[in-house]
């Protein structure tokens, strides 16, 4: 895990690779949550019956915002800034769907620091953002994310 002591000290990260995170099962219940939580309720996601006779692996899938969704709770296994303000995700510049997640797997975090730069007392960061899948070598998505982070007040 790498600390930062400040929001500041991404620039000194720039390029660098932040490691991976444990593997999160991704189960029924949870693909469940999601659907429950958005009002996605598509078959594909919610029908295991269905899916077991007209999916291609027999299963559901997890909907591909619901991984998206997982990176703020995963990154925290990646990096922690000692000195912060309030962070605020400012958004994604690119967000790739690759792979689908069938109910059952294990995925995993990869993130890369691609830029910091100082902005306005904080710092923006963009970060590339993996989602592997266990035993598979096409990652699930892929996006480029933003964050603002605030220095401590």
């Amino acid at each position: 895990m790498l600390i930062l002591q400040t929001p500041m000290d991404f620039t000194d990260h720039q390029g660098a690779s932040l490691g991976a995170t444990d593997w999160v099962e991704i189960t029924q219940d949870k693909i469940d949550a999601f659907a429950e939580l958005t009002g996605d309720d598509h078959w594909i996601h919610v029908d295991t019956e269905r899916a077991a006779s007209e999916q291609p692996n027999g299963r559901t899938i997890a909907h591909g915002l619901f991984l998206l969704a997982l990176a703020p709770r995963l990154q925290r296994q990646l990096f922690r800034i000692e000195r912060r303000g309030a962070g605020l995700n400012y958004g994604y510049e690119k967000v790739r769907f690759t792979a689908p997640v069938p109910c059952g797997a294990f995925v995993r975090l990869r993130q890369e620091v691609i830029a910091a730069e100082p902005r306005d007392g904080g710092v923006r960061v963009e970060l590339k953002s993996t989602f592997e899948i266990q035993g598979q070598d096409r990652p699930a998505l892929v996006a480029h994310g933003i964050l603002l982070i605030a220095g401590a007040g």
